[in-house]
């Protein structure tokens, strides 16, 4: 499938990480999104029916980054993933990727991130 929605980097403000300063302090994440779907049936359409909405997959992301927390942010992006392919039918596969600008590390960095690809299976 080579149609996609790309949600870009949504700021979350959230306390993830392996360091119990992480926790209390906490710290800025950006979550994007690819999501790989037919969108042949919005275009001829111009119903919104016929695809994902930008702001539900944005509001989903938002959710699952501010109201868990996770030491991994492997397991942000799998939960995102995951809740995403259960959400949305019309999703065939979703790319997350998170980015953690201030990540500790002993090095002069921009950030560190993860990015997974999940494909939605067949029954």
């Amino acid at each position: 499938m080579s149609d996609r929605i790309l949600v870009s980097r949504i700021a979350v403000f959230a306390r993830h990480g392996v360091l119990p300063e992480e926790a209390v302090l906490g710290q800025r994440f950006y979550v994007s999104l690819d999501c790989s779907l037919d969108l042949g049936p919005a275009g001829r359409t111009d119903d919104v029916g016929e695809t994902v909405s930008y702001a539900d997959l944005t509001a989903l992301a938002v959710e699952i980054a501010t109201q868990r927390r996770f030491a991994l942010i492997e397991a942000l992006a799998e939960a995102i993933a995951g809740a995403a392919l259960a959400r949305f039918a019309r999703l065939s596969a979703i790319g997350v990727r998170i980015d953690k600008p201030g990540a500790p590390v002993p090095a002069i960095l921009d950030g560190v991130a993860v990015e997974i690809t999940r494909r939605r299976v067949a029954a």
